[in-house]
């Protein structure tokens, strides 16, 4: 018999489509604006019309999200993470194109830490020389890997050294580029006006609206509250799993009226997984399909992250705990954890994910989150 219920946000419960707005925004930015590599500045700005976000996904990730579909479906399912890949793999695909001449000054700068400013400093150089972007190469790149998930990253020490002829491990981990990355996305996602409370940083570019205040929910604002009250009232515990920040979670919940169906001590969001990364002695990701923020999710943000970490695996009663996502990285987790998966098919890919989810044998397949409660009447 179910008694708990842990729902991932983006793709079951909100729209994810602005997350992937917000992701190629990040990738266009840290290439052509002057805070960063500055090769097309004339063509950055802080205030484009959809049509133009919509121009720039489709030359970032492919007209049908080509890039994001092929890295969801090796079970990486944090957006910070796809936005690393997409500019990593552009950083190396440009350096490529100056490697006869800069041999010296490449292998110095994949040495060292790449901050902001070390990013100024290769777009100076990059300004000598007529280079070109290679977006249409990601996918091509990475099918013929084998990686998955965060191993991802290391793919992109493989494709330096053969592209660069330069053997570094700069792109493992969490990177001082990737901390660049995942800045630049929450002044997008987020908006000028909570950028510091986000990530402790004020913002780089100035004049960001953010995405937050245009929230869509993937079935009735009104349906999935009584899908809520049904569960309480079915002394079912309800808790969230998410690759979102705190903020980005909370401020939707509270403006949608959900947040008074939750515990605030199982709402687990990348805050809480960041947090618990640092204090790591060889710093790794703890982002899905690591189950870590599942089972804080049901032992509660109370819980230390060493306790989490140490939690068995298959945990104990784990059928009697129903995983909630739209993500291999979702299910992958839920596996580790013996729980039981349904999975939504309002992610990204649709009901094209449909395939993917009955080769990993998913125990159910949803149209929509609100399927979920016929899995409880049932049981």
């Amino acid at each position: 018999m179910i008694g708990t219920v842990l729902f991932d946000v983006d793709g079951v419960l909100l729209s994810e489509e602005h997350y992937f707005d917000a992701s190629a925004l990040t990738v266009w930015e840290l290439l052509i604006s002057n805070n960063y590599l500055a090769l097309s500045p004339a063509k950055f700005k802080t205030d484009y019309s959809p049509s133009e976000i919509k121009e720039i996904r489709e030359t970032v990730f492919g007209k049908n999200d080509e890039a994001l579909k092929l890295l969801k479906s090796r079970g990486l399912n944090a957006n910070w993470d796809m936005i690393y890949l997409s500019f990593g793999h552009q950083f190396i695909h440009l350096l490529s194109q100056i490697k006869e001449t800069e041999k010296d000054r490449i292998k110095g700068w994949l040495q060292e830490p790449i901050t902001r400013e070390v990013l100024l400093e290769i777009g100076k150089v990059l300004d000598n020389y007529d280079v070109t972007l290679g977006f249409d190469q990601f996918v091509p790149d990475f099918e013929v890997s084998t990686e998955t998930k965060q191993e991802l990253f290391n793919y992109l020490n493989l494709l330096a050294k053969e592209k660069l002829g330069v053997h570094t491990d700069l792109f493992s981990g969490i990177s001082a580029l990737w901390s660049v990355c995942e800045h630049v996305s929450q002044e997008w996602y987020v908006g000028d006006e909570n950028v510091e409370e986000s990530t402790g940083r004020p913002s780089v570019q100035l004049g960001k609206k953010g995405f937050l205040a245009n929230e869509t929910t993937l079935a009735e604002q009104a349906e999935i509250d009584a899908l809520f009250t049904f569960l309480t009232e079915s002394r079912v515990k309800i808790g969230i799993g998410t690759g979102r920040p705190e903020l980005e979670t909370i401020q939707p919940f509270q403006h949608l009226d959900w947040l008074k169906h939750f515990d605030i001590n199982h709402i687990v969001t990348a805050d809480d997984v960041l947090k618990a990364e640092k204090v790591l002695i060889e710093r790794r990701s703890l982002s899905k399909p690591d189950p870590f923020t599942y089972i804080m999710g049901l032992k509660g943000r109370e819980t230390s992250a060493e306790d989490c970490l140490n939690t068995p695996l298959p945990i104990e009663n784990g059928q009697e705990v129903l995983v909630v996502g739209d993500s291999l990285a979702d299910l992958l987790a839920a596996r580790k954890l013996g729980c039981q998966f349904a999975a939504v098919l309002t992610g990204l890919s649709g009901k094209d994910a449909r395939s993917t989810f009955e080769k990993h044998e998913a125990d159910y397949i949803l149209d929509s989150v609100l399927d979920v409660r016929g899995i409880i009447e049932k049981n």
